[in-house]
């Protein structure tokens, strides 16, 4: 009950006032309360129903505090003090007592205040009653209704705060939902300040309304005297009732909110596995005290914000390990390419929003090749794969096979042999993953693309007038399983990539979405990259957005190559392949890149001559050598232009020019090469040989 300073000693005329019979004979007592003594006089009614005695009560309000609840004194005083701040004559309101046994009755008090002619209050006689039975009245049933009500939304309070907690995903959105001003009015608070514990110290990282911490508390030591450090420190909240006890409790604090008009706060410790990891503040300005519901939905408000708090911190720990460890099994850079442009992006899955640990074993790489010409555009392998799984053994296998994969296309390897080389070191390894990849092997003088595929989705080509269509690949089952089952072949298709097309390469997270097949995804994607920027950087930072805003928790790796449109033609010093024997695909591909390397030269018109020589020079070395064959084209310099095609196998053996009959089926090469050529010749070469053939060619215009 509200508490008032002796001010004069006398007390008033007729003090105490002297009850009405007919009250005592109603069950009903009588107070009088000198607000200038404090003494607060009852009936023998009264301190019936108080259950206290006359020898027990001393006439002031404190010794009626074991019969009064905390919360229902605070309450009782909050009421009357209101009264008499606004002018009001009379208060009433239901309230309970416990009794000496310990159980809590209802009373109902009445007090009308008696003021000064200057409007001062000067006295409060009243009445209390017994009320517990008056509960099954009307009066009484709207009490509890109104209890009830706002038990109700005090419960409300944590559930809808909770569902909105539910959504966030990093401390972020966390410290959004609990300062945004929707929050604060849940929370019935005025202002609030929440802080993190590091090393020892409370970090502010949020309030609301702006300007609501005090200055030079940004940062503060646990074993500060501040209330959120005390929460925190104890592990135990801290409910201020008024502001007369913030001032007496924090003197150092309580000057700097002075001006906030604070009447009240709660500060709660944030805890997660019997561990602070923060503490929050909220402070009032319309209320005085906290009943025990209202400490209870408190309480569970910060055990709530604590467990999303835990969740936010975890959920980014884990996402900073997936993506340096990710990105550290990437190349670290990717080479500069003479002749092309590219962009490579990746995206974890983390970003879609998945919980817990999901490191992806998606990848890619770009790999210089041998035999690039020098000066001009060169030879690169293009890689993109998805090792199975999405956990730390994934990313570990993918890091293995990225590098086995580079050294095989570093050493010169056909793109079947490099994939089936993967396959089987993939099979050999101790794990039971398998991964899909696409290999294509550019060479970016000729625009000619190798690309063989591992059970990957196919590429997707992209025109110089921005279309952009999927191209179907023949491929061989997934690494690791193809050498599982024996089956080691992958096919080759050769295809043509024009000055200013793009090659472009992505793991099936890019391409897959929910409730589509994996044919509408391809035509989703095709469609995007048709509409999308004609920069390949541009082009792939919106191709990798758009995986993130579809969400998912599958990882994507992006790789685009763009073959260059040179202002000036450069001369192509060297091609260089090889072809191995018993490969009926490789002697085609050879002749194919032969071709497009003379067309590039501006010798369109002796293309095929030079193809066919080459054919025959090719097919001469497989048949009559037990090893492969290395094909070469050259651009000689000296006195007119010449291309040279070479063709070195390691036989010793020179060959012999001899006549074909008319049913020989052999003999008529060596005659071809002399005649279709302007000078061949054949020539020592270590323990092998190399035949070659001159053409003469026109210089470029």
């Amino acid at each position: 009950m509200a508490e008032q300073g002796a001010r004069a000693l006398a007390l008033p005329e007729g003090w105490p006032a002297h009850p009405d019979p007919i009250l005592a004979l109603n069950r009903m007592g009588s107070f009088d309360w000198d607000l200038d003594t404090g003494l607060f006089s009852m009936d023998a009614q009264a301190h019936q129903i108080f259950d206290v005695t006359p020898e027990e009560y001393d006439g002031r309000p404190e010794s009626l505090a074991a019969r009064i609840p905390g919360s229902e004194g605070t309450r009782l005083d909050a009421l009357v003090a209101r009264a008499m701040k606004d002018g009001s004559e009379n208060y009433g309101t239901y309230m309970r007592v416990r009794r000496r046994d310990g159980s809590l009755t209802w009373i109902h008090t009445q007090g009308h205040i008696r003021r000064d002619p200057t409007g001062r209050p000067r006295r409060i006689i009243g009445i209390v009653r017994d009320a517990t039975e008056e509960l099954n009245d009307s009066a009484g049933l709207q009490e509890r209704a109104a209890r009830d009500a706002a038990r109700r939304q005090q419960t409300n309070v944590v559930q809808i705060t909770t569902a909105a907690l539910a959504h966030a995903r990093t401390v972020q959105d966390v410290i959004d939902v609990v300062k945004d001003t929707h929050g604060l009015a849940r929370l019935g608070s005025t202002s609030l300040v929440l802080g993190l514990v590091e090393a020892g110290r409370i970090r502010l990282v949020a309030e609301g309304p702006s300007g609501a911490s005090v200055p030079g508390t940004r940062v503060t030591r646990i074993d500060e005297p501040y209330p959120m450090s005390e929460a925190v420190r104890t592990l135990s909240p801290r409910f201020i009732e008024s502001p007369e006890e913030f001032a007496e409790r924090y003197p150092i604090l309580w000057p700097h909110i002075t001006d906030l008009n604070i009447t009240s706060a709660a500060y709660l410790p944030l805890i997660a596995q019997a561990r602070p990891i923060g503490g929050m503040g909220l402070l009032y300005s319309d209320r005085r005290g906290f009943s025990p519901e209202e400490r209870d939905v408190l309480v569970a408000l910060g055990s709530s914000i604590a467990q999303s708090l835990q969740r936010a911190m975890l959920y980014e720990q884990e996402k900073d390990l997936a993506q340096s460890l990710q990105q550290a099994m990437l190349p670290r850079t990717i080479p500069s390419v003479p002749g092309a442009d590219i962009a490579v992006r990746y995206r974890s899955g983390y970003a879609g929003g998945s919980l817990g640990r999901d490191i992806g074993g998606d990848w890619y790489d770009l790999i210089p090749l041998p035999g690039a010409c020098p000066g001009g555009a060169g030879r690169v392998g293009a890689v993109i794969g998805d090792v199975q799984g999405h956990d730390t053994h994934a990313a570990a296998v993918m890091g293995q096979l990225r590098i086995v994969l580079r050294a095989y296309a570093a050493e010169g390897h056909t793109p079947a042999t490099v994939m089936a080389r993967a396959s089987v070191f993939l099979h050999e390894l101790d794990t039971d993953r398998f991964a899909t990849c696409l290999y294509a092997e550019a060479d970016l003088s000729t625009g000619v693309l190798q690309v063989v595929r591992a059970g990957h989705i196919d590429p997707l080509v992209r025109g110089t007038d921005g279309s952009c269509r999927r191209v179907e690949i023949d491929g061989g089952l997934p690494l690791g399983l193809s050498a599982e089952f024996g089956r080691l072949e992958y096919p080759v298709c050769t295809l043509e990539l024009d000055p200013g097309q793009a090659l472009i390469l992505c793991t099936d997270g890019l391409v897959e979405q929910p409730g589509a097949d994996l044919d509408d995804g391809m035509r989703s994607v095709c469609a995007f990259v048709a509409a999308g920027p004609d920069d390949v950087q541009e082009l792939a930072d919106e191709l990798i957005g758009t995986a993130e805003l579809r969400g998912g928790d599958d990882d994507v790796a992006l790789l685009i190559l763009r073959r260059r449109a040179l202002a000036e033609r450069q001369a192509v010093e060297r091609i260089r392949q090889h072809v191995a024997p018993g490969d009926p695909q490789a002697l085609a591909r050879a002749r194919h890149t032969i071709g497009a390397a003379v067309r590039s030269l501006g010798a369109r018109e002796r293309s095929d001559e030079i193809e066919l020589v080459a054919d025959e020079l090719i097919t001469n070395a497989l048949m009559h050598t037990e090893g492969p064959a290395v094909v070469t084209l050259r651009v000689l310099s000296g006195p007119g232009r010449r291309l040279r095609v070479e063709v070195e196998d390691p036989s010793s053996a020179l060959p012999r020019r001899r006549e074909a009959g008319e049913q020989g089926v052999s003999g008529r090469g060596l005659l071809l090469v002399d005649r279709l050529t302007d000078g061949w010749g054949v020539e020592a070469r270590g323990s092998g040989k190399c035949l070659w053939g001159e053409f003469e060619v026109p210089e470029p215009d």
